[in-house]
């Protein structure tokens, strides 16, 4: 009998033996095809965070270029001040008639507005200069300049009716999406959990049960056995938790939201920031078509990599889309039939 129990332990513990050797070579199969896969899914986490960096440089590179054209911009606004500077002392010097003068004086003041209207993108300097000539005619009270009044009142209501771009609440709207970047959730974004369980050691009270029973074999036995289950549940619990944290399920619409490493977000919101300056840019130097597209891009960024589920993604979407929508196309109206009239008066017809 002896040598029966013998044979058959060695038995169990040679079958044991070989389903351990079996699960291990099962297990390291599986590691070397995670490894693979990590190594695989580093490999283009890093050709995109290269890619990301060469947008990065070329959304500079082109904030510069705006920016200098920007520059020109002022610059041209500036000879424009100094062109009205010299225009002014040109006036002063030259004895001329109150009339002359005085039909010279607006039709420099108008050209000026007109020019720093298509600037600024905004009606109201033609406006301004319009109402200041008709204030200067009526003053002047002089009959056979009567036509020039009825050609502002036209011009007036003419620009009155025409539907321009409000800019300055555009880019308060853009500073506002520029600010909201920051706060955006990122789609694959790891969620924070609410509650964390903390992991206790040996049950403190089966211990204190082992170290209080009895010296007899069936008693501490029974107790060991306790002791241990209560390490396997524990010991079970922290590797199931450590799994559920190692593995996440979510619906992700755009695959290379899901690819995008969490240090690369930084250079994300970036290139959104941006694309919301080069609009901005865009916007200030009249190149409408271009604020569109950067603005078309942001938009596809903004519904490509964060979470559309969220109340912050969902107000700067509305918010880009009310900017689009806003944007319009139609061209500031020019001051023709008060400068013909101008002319008109000016010779002498």
């Amino acid at each position: 009998m002896g040598a029966n129990h013998s044979r058959r332990w060695l038995l169990v513990t040679g079958a044991v033996a070989v389903v351990g050797v079996v699960m291990s070579a099962l297990l390291w199969q599986k590691l070397n095809n995670i490894q693979e896969e990590l190594a695989r899914r580093s490999t283009d986490s890093t050709a995109q965070s290269i890619e990301a960096r060469t947008l990065a440089r070329q959304a500079q590179d082109g904030t510069r270029e705006l920016t200098a054209r920007l520059a020109l911009l002022e610059t041209r606004l500036s000879e424009v001040s100094l062109q009205r500077s010299q225009l002014e002392e040109l006036m002063q010097s030259l004895s001329r008639s109150r009339d002359e003068n005085l039909v010279v004086d607006m039709e420099s003041a108008l050209r000026l507005a007109q020019q720093q209207a298509q600037l600024t993108g905004s009606a109201e300097p033609m406006l301004a200069a319009l109402k200041s000539a008709d204030q200067r005619l009526a003053r002047a009270a002089q009959p056979r300049l009567n036509p020039l009044q009825r050609a502002i009142a036209r011009d007036v209501e003419r620009i009155k009716a025409t539907t321009v771009t409000d800019v300055p609440g555009l880019l308060l709207k853009l500073d506002e999406l520029t600010r909201l970047v920051d706060e955006l959730p990122l789609a694959n974004a790891m969620p924070m959990a609410s509650n964390t369980r903390a992991r206790a050691a040996a049950p403190a009270p089966a211990r204190a049960a082992s170290a209080a029973a009895p010296s007899d074999n069936p008693a501490r036995a029974l107790l060991d056995r306790l002791d241990l289950r209560a390490w396997w549940e524990h010991t079970w619990q922290g590797v199931r938790d450590d799994a559920r944290n190692l593995l996440r399920v979510s619906r992700i619409d755009q695959p290379d939201a899901a690819l995008l490493a969490p240090e690369q977000s930084f250079f994300l919101r970036e290139n959104l920031k941006l694309k919301l300056l080069n609009a901005r840019l865009g916007l200030l130097s009249r190149q409408t078509a271009s604020a569109r597209s950067d603005l078309a891009s942001a938009s596809a960024m903004l519904g490509k990599y964060f979470d559309p589920a969220s109340r912050r993604t969902e107000a700067a979407g509305q918010l880009l889309q009310q900017v689009q929508t806003q944007m319009k196309s139609s061209e500031l109206p020019r001051l023709d039939e008060t400068l013909a009239a101008l002319a008109t008066a000016a010779a002498g017809r």
